[in-house]
């Protein structure tokens, strides 16, 4: 108790601390590498070329102008040709309060922290008392977050308690004991589950900037975090050093930057960026952007940072409209298309190797077709995929090399579109497949990496978004026992071969969410 008093008192000091400094740097400086990071294709002038791909050198402040409004200029006469009538450009938004602040420790059993990996979950609309037996209405719309042993129900700890009226964002940091979360209205908040410390990093009332929703990205080793905050006119992506509890900026431009990704081995950080269309937003810049005229955007270009040094790549010219991630340290995956697009819907797969930013597209030898690939999961080596293959006449789940090469048709497996849900041991040795969104008709199914059965269950409980544990020993997963007969999903485990059930969540009331695993070892 002596040694939680002693930290504790520490840490205020730090906070009181980490909130003067959060005042003194309440605007971003850009850092000076940012001003020299190449391109695989830069352009030959400063001017932007409609082709080009352009290197943005981030203004000296995020302070706008007083000119940051503009008035349509009234035509000249009567007679005078129709006009645009512009719209008033971009507003320039505050800084979100970078902040180190509301720290509490939080109690997690010694017993707990055994050195194995822990299942994250929440447990929804947890009540006392239901008025109404038959279907188990909740008397509360309140979410607590848990983590528990995979391996017995008995030992769990409660980490927080969120009044929400939806699904509360949480963010895990791969092989750490760390986790983020966020409070809507309130801000993004950090927990190390190794000393039970909890604090909010950033006072902010939405994940959504600029109308594109922005989530953080933790490098693999829980140590440093990449929030995408508005500054001013622009978005750019700033890290939070969880050990040091200090920010630095890691992309600063005047375009919109965001859908941060590290590389396992944190030497690359991956984002999105409308730069090569729209070098800045800033009214006050000659090459400035309208959104009265210029489309907002909701996807842009992929680049990659080497954070050693500052250098900035364009990874390719194609568009992608969602994050991309990494298959490995090397291999960047990201798709382009539209899935959902009625004249010709279409989705397909791209791989960069960022040692040569060359990008291919990776689809199925001698088809012909217009790919629209869904739901994929890659093998941690990037050799093998399995995904949802939608033509116009049904929906087909394959596994393919990552040179296009069939190599399996799962014909005994059906799910509709965009509801499998696969995952791959990080070892690479088993692959699990089950369904999402309540869509889950199968039990337990787990291949080999030739994609062999090597466990089969039958429903109930069904098999919903399975997850591996860090060190491939275990799944998580959700599951819904119809025989109950009222609908309830309960967190379950298995061993890596899909037996062995455990029940972690009998003894709560409401419904579960799997977030997935932690590993405070």
């Amino acid at each position: 108790m002596l040694k939680r008093l002693i930290l504790l008192l520490s840490l205020i000091t730090f906070t009181s601390a980490c909130n003067l400094l959060a005042e003194d740097a309440a605007t971003l400086t850009p850092t000076p590498t940012e001003t020299t990071a190449p391109t695989f294709t830069p352009a030959p002038t400063q001017t932007p070329q409609p082709t080009a791909t352009i290197t943005v050198s981030p203004t000296p402040t995020e302070t706008p102008l007083p000119s940051a409004t503009f008035t349509p200029a009234p035509t000249a006469t009567a007679t005078a040709p129709p006009t645009n009538t512009l719209i008033p450009m971009n507003t320039p938004l505050p800084v979100p309060g970078r902040a180190a602040d509301n720290l509490e420790l939080v109690d997690i059993p010694g017993t707990l922290l055994n050195g194995r990996p822990l299942v994250v979950f929440v447990n929804q609309n947890d009540s006392l008392t239901i008025r109404n037996l038959s279907t188990a209405e909740p008397e509360n719309q309140e979410e607590i977050l848990y983590i528990a042993d995979p391996r017995n129900p008995g030992l769990r700890a409660e980490i927080a308690r969120f009044n929400a009226q939806g699904n509360t964002p949480i963010y895990l940091a791969g092989n750490s004991a760390n986790l983020a979360y966020f409070v809507d209205g309130d801000g993004l908040y950090v927990l190390d589950a190794n000393n039970g410390i909890s604090l909010r990093i950033v006072q902010l009332a939405s994940l959504v900037q600029r109308g594109i929703v922005t989530r953080p990205a933790w490098s693999n080793d829980g140590r440093l975090l990449a929030v995408t905050l508005e500054t001013g006119y622009s978005l750019d992506i700033i890290g939070y050093d969880l050990d040091a509890g200090t920010w630095a900026p890691l992309i600063q431009s005047g375009a919109y930057n965001f859908w941060p990704s590290f590389s396992p081995d944190g030497r690359y950080l991956a984002f999105v960026s409308d730069r090569a269309t729209c070098p800045t937003w800033n009214p006050n810049e000659a090459s400035a952007c309208s959104d009265g005229i210029d489309a907002i955007p909701i996807g842009g270009q992929v680049y990659v940072l080497e954070i050693e040094t500052g250098q900035i790549t364009q990874i390719s010219d194609q568009p992608t409209f969602e994050p991309p991630y990494w298959l490995n340290n090397r291999n960047l995956f990201f798709t382009t298309g539209d899935p959902v697009e009625l004249l010709q819907p279409e989705r397909r797969f791209f791989v960069a190797n960022i040692t040569d930013a060359v990008s291919r597209e990776i689809r199925l030898n001698g088809t012909g077709e217009t790919p629209n690939y869904l739901t994929e999961s890659w093998s941690a080596d990037g050799q093998r995929v399995i995904f949802q293959r939608a033509t116009s006449d049904n929906t087909e789940i394959i596994a393919m090399s990552a040179t296009g090469d069939l190599l399996n048709r799962f014909d005994d497996l059906s799910f509709a579109r965009f509801t499998m849900s696969a995952t791959w041991a990080p070892n690479g040795e088993r692959l699990a497949v089950g369904g999402s969104s309540g869509q889950c008709p199968y039990g337990v199914r787990v291949f080999d990496r030739d994609f062999n059965s090597v466990g089969r269950g039958t429903a109930p409980p069904s098999m919903c978004n399975p997850q591996f544990s860090p060190d491939s020993s275990l799944i998580a997963y959700t599951g819904i026992d119809t025989a109950r007969g009222d609908g309830r999903v309960d967190v379950y485990t298995t061993t890596a071969n899909g037996f062995d059930r455990v029940g972690l969540t009998f003894d709560l009331r409401g419904s579960m969410r799997l977030i997935g695993w932690i590993d405070p070892s």
